[in-house]
């Protein structure tokens, strides 16, 4: 029996998102399934699928068990508050 895995190339946080570092702006997310990121890269932050890109970060962690993807990302720029 395999496992799905998917390579991601944006971040699509839906909202789900918790910070958990003010001062370096570090958030984490979950996703159900295995989720590959490039690390140490900068890469689109977008709150929907098809909604505009909201800022850029780079994935500084990654989890993946239990069929879950656990991500912390660092946010390095910001184009919109809202």
């Amino acid at each position: 029996m395999s496992t799905p895995l998917s390579m991601e190339w944006k971040l699509i946080t839906e909202g789900k998102e918790k910070r958990v570092n003010a001062e370096e702006n570090i958030f984490e997310i979950v996703f159900d399934g295995y989720k590959i990121f490039p690390m140490e890269e900068t890469i689109e932050i977008k709150r929907h699928i098809k909604s505009d890109q909201i800022g850029s970060g780079q994935i500084v962690e990654l989890w993946l068990k239990n069929n879950q993807t656990v991500c912390r990302y660092q946010l390095v720029s910001l184009y919109s508050v809202n």
